[in-house]
């Protein structure tokens, strides 16, 4: 049997004495080729780990035609070199890792539920799974099946098998590396599991300290399943816990009624935006009805505090009111310089190339339609400059 990387044959080694191969660079950047390493190549649904070698940072691995490659930060002096493995990294991938195994495991052979991918994020994993929904009994279910195998501490184990023996194993797999020879990797959970996998993972069930379901969502005609393991559960609820004492010191309510305390006050802004668009509709008609009435052609006005949506339908009430009019609003809100140009039927005023204009002389992007030009300008110090090019 081929001979294994040192993240193979020991997954829990964290420093390695190893030599330096090759150097070389390609489309990811610079890289060296060791004679042994502790770092995994990204693959099989894991991430690559990360580290240093000889003190420079390791900012990626990945599998190239046949060899393991090193991206680093810096270039490295030939000869031997001392790795050191990101170990938090790499724990929290085996957890998340055998977490998947387990679940998969579980999930086919007490449910009938076939996993048909799996990722392993930063945050959280998913595998996708051939149900077509899961309810919140399964969830419940699945996920008190599997915290009994998380204390049953059922050993974890990596073995390789020639392919002539492989055939003969009851081996759950979704099919071997396209063009892939040689020795077969096994990962086995005892008595539960015996899977094709080339990653890296903890020595018993009990490592995993916990696997906890988050939610699915439907793909594929399947069902996807987030969860995470081990560390990532702990670091989550401590999250949640926080978060928790956050809205509890805001809202001035126990954890019990913090759903029901925010459902109130969401509906009280929104019966507070009911109020806010009555009056700015209130507000709108009541200058649009002063404005009608003046004796001005071109009526020109600034809005400070007040958006464009506000100038839009004050400039369409306007020219709606008084066809003759031309009309030319500004508006300054949050730092956003919004610009309206209208005119009424009547008036015979072409506002699709005033528009253009008044664009350019504000250094402002814009467009519009039918009576209709509207833009945003970054600053609008030239509306003097745009309102004299106006009135000429």
């Amino acid at each position: 049997m081929s001979t294994p990387y040192a993240f193979d044959r020991e997954p829990y080694l964290t420093e390695l004495d190893a030599v330096v191969l090759r150097f070389g660079t390609d489309e990811r950047g610079l890289y060296t080729v060791l004679d042994d390493t502790i770092l995994y190549a990204e693959g099989g649904g894991q991430p690559a780990d990360r580290g240093s070698i000889a003190g420079s940072a390791v900012l990626d691995v990945q599998k190239c035609g046949g060899e393991i490659r090193h991206y680093l930060a810096a270039p490295l002096n030939p000869g031997p070199v001392r790795m050191v493995l990101d170990w938090a990294r790499r724990f929290d991938h085996m957890q998340q890792h055998t977490g998947q195994h387990l679940l998969t495991a579980v999930a086919q052979e007490r449910f009938g539920w076939a996993t048909t991918a799996f990722h392993l994020g930063e945050t959280r994993c998913d595998v996708e799974l051939t149900a077509t929904a899961l309810s919140p009994e399964d969830l419940d279910r699945l996920e008190g099946d599997l915290a009994a195998e998380i204390r049953a501490a059922r050993t974890v184990r990596a073995r390789r098998v020639k392919p002539e023996d492989y055939a003969a194993l009851p081996v759950r797999s979704r099919g071997l590396p396209e063009g892939h020879q040689g020795d077969i990797r096994l990962v086995e959970i005892e008595g539960l599991d015996l899977n094709t996998c080339g990653g890296t993972h903890v020595a018993s069930t009990a490592e995993l300290e916990v696997v906890k379901l988050l939610g699915t969502e439907p793909i594929r005609g399947g069902t996807r399943l987030f969860f995470v393991a081990g560390g990532r559960a702990r670091h989550r609820l401590e999250a949640h816990e926080r978060r928790n004492a956050r809205l509890r010191a805001l809202l001035g309510a126990p954890d019990e009624d913090l759903v029901a305390c925010v459902e109130g006050k969401i509906e009280q802004i929104k019966e507070s935006e009911r109020r806010i668009r009555a009056l700015d509709d209130h507000l709108v008609a009541s200058i649009t009805g002063a404005l009608a009435l003046s004796l001005d052609r071109t009526v020109t006005r600034h809005f400070e505090d007040q958006d464009s949506g506000f100038i839009q339908k004050a400039a369409r009430q306007l020219v709606a009111l008084a066809p003759l009019k031309v009309v030319f609003f500004t508006a300054c809100r949050d730092g956003v310089n919004s610009f309206v140009l209208a005119a009424g039927e009547a008036s015979g005023f072409d506002v699709a190339v005033a528009g253009k204009e008044l664009a350019t002389i504000l250094d402002a992007k814009g467009g519009g339609a039918k009576g209709f030009f509207q833009g945003k300008a970054v600053s609008l110090a030239k509306r003097d400059q745009a309102l004299a090019w106006l009135s000429a």
